[in-house]
């Protein structure tokens, strides 16, 4: 299976070079944000309205076919005492679904506080409600991608 538990282990499966793409698992939406090919910067992308999981799965990987993502990384909504409660289990149902459907590597990266920060972004840039309503979920997946980008460098300059 091709579903990593540790930013590590998914960033070792990686090719050296490529895109990748972060997700936002929401109910009723899905953040999407993608990399640039040398994983430097992540850039919100769109929101995709939840309808099943086979129309959601085609169009992530649509996504990432015109992209050329080379992985995906799923934002864990873990509690914050660090434990992991039913949008986990959802999220990992998902990643398992996924990996059914492609050879793309996909990881997890701790979200927690993914949301609050985008929110924050938002409302410094002085974004209205409904135009934060909006973007809210893929400004959320640029922050989560951004962090396993910084996570990649970290991991790099350390070897």
């Amino acid at each position: 299976m091709n579903v990593y538990e540790t930013a590590e282990d998914f960033l070792a499966a990686l090719p050296p070079t490529g895109a990748l793409m972060g997700l936002d698992l929401g109910t009723k939406t899905i953040g999407v944000a993608v990399s640039d090919g040398l994983r430097g910067v992540a850039t919100p992308l769109e929101t995709v309205k939840r309808k099943k999981f086979g129309v959601d799965a085609a169009r992530l990987l649509d996504i990432a076919m015109d992209r050329t993502v080379t992985g995906v990384v799923l934002g864990l909504p873990r509690n914050m005492d660090g434990s992991e409660g039913p949008r986990c289990q959802s999220t990992r149902a998902f990643a398992r679904n996924l990996s059914g459907l492609t050879d793309l590597p996909i990881g997890f990266w701790d979200e927690r506080l993914s949301t609050v920060a985008a929110e924050r972004a938002l409302l410094e840039a002085d974004t209205s409600r409904r135009r934060r309503a909006e973007v809210i979920d893929h400004v959320a997946a640029g922050y989560i991608l951004q962090g396993v980008l910084d996570r990649a460098r970290h991991i790099g300059a350390a070897q």
